[in-house]
């Protein structure tokens, strides 16, 4: 009988692999020009020639999802390896050296999650100002401190290990042993927290993109396509329904591949 846990991962990696696909083929291929107006079909109800329907400016909508999707996996993707590229770093050295280093290190790190990462990401972006790459560097910011806790942990637990007693005895150098021994050892246990980054990225991104602070007009943006929705719930219930239908896909793939690790970690 398949568990849950087996269950779960099943149909986060099913929802997933299924998205991806649909982001890689409108990386190379839509319907339509997402950004191609159209005014003699403005608010055009769903159908064989547009499959959601198009928006106010007559652009297809479809299209649109389709490349709003890809540019909210790339600002989750790019956000998380940031954190976890810092993370793994900062992590790495606390918990190998101690010390100094590691009390250094650590009160960055909780100052910077003494914050909700919500309002911390508001601030960032007000201090580097709208866009693509500002929201991922933003983002990545905020992902730092989860990596670099588990990072910590996990070396230290390591370290204590015969294979690195062994690796010192034989005079391997510092830098070797915890970036070539303990580090791919560790990274098993990271990935149901980069599937939980990953999860809250893409939720991140499209708030950020609501409130007009991500990915800029007149390239599409799930969470921007959703704000501008909302003004024509009743007239084009689709609009909302179709944008809001892929970042519930995303966020649940996730959700349901880090059930499915079992992590208990929270980025």
């Amino acid at each position: 009988m398949i568990n849950t846990k087996d269950k779960s991962f099943r149909i986060g990696a099913g929802i997933t692999a299924f998205m991806l696909l649909v982001i890689l083929i409108g990386a190379v291929w839509t319907p339509y020009d997402p950004n191609a107006m159209n005014a003699a079909e403005k608010m055009a109800s769903p159908s064989l020639r547009h499959l959601f329907g198009t928006d106010n400016f007559g652009r297809d909508i479809f299209s649109r999802v389709v490349q709003g999707a890809g540019a909210t996996f790339l600002i989750a993707l790019c956000s998380v390896s940031l954190g976890l590229l810092f993370g793994l770093l900062i992590g790495g050295l606390t918990g190998w050296y101690g010390g100094w280093v590691d009390e250094v290190l650590m009160r960055l790190n909780d100052s910077i999650t003494a914050f909700p990462s919500l309002l911390l990401a508001l601030v960032l972006i007000a201090v580097f100002h709208t866009g693509k790459y500002n929201i991922i560097l933003a983002l990545g910011i905020i992902f730092i401190p989860t990596f670099a806790r588990i990072v910590r942990m996990e070396v230290a637990r390591q370290k204590a290990l015969d294979y690195v007693a062994n690796a010192k005895l034989m005079g391997v150098k510092d830098m070797r042993i915890l970036f070539v021994h303990i580090m791919p050892n560790i990274l098993p246990v990271l990935l149901s927290t980069v599937a939980i980054g990953f999860n809250n990225a893409v939720l991140a991104e499209a708030s950020m993109s609501y409130l007009g602070l991500g990915v800029q007009p007149p390239d599409p943006s799930l969470g921007r396509m959703l704000s501008e929705a909302q003004s024509y719930l009743l007239r084009a219930p689709w609009y909302a329904l179709s944008v809001g239908a892929a970042i519930v896909l995303l966020v649940l793939g996730f959700g349901l591949l880090s059930e499915g690790l079992g992590g208990e970690s929270h980025a």
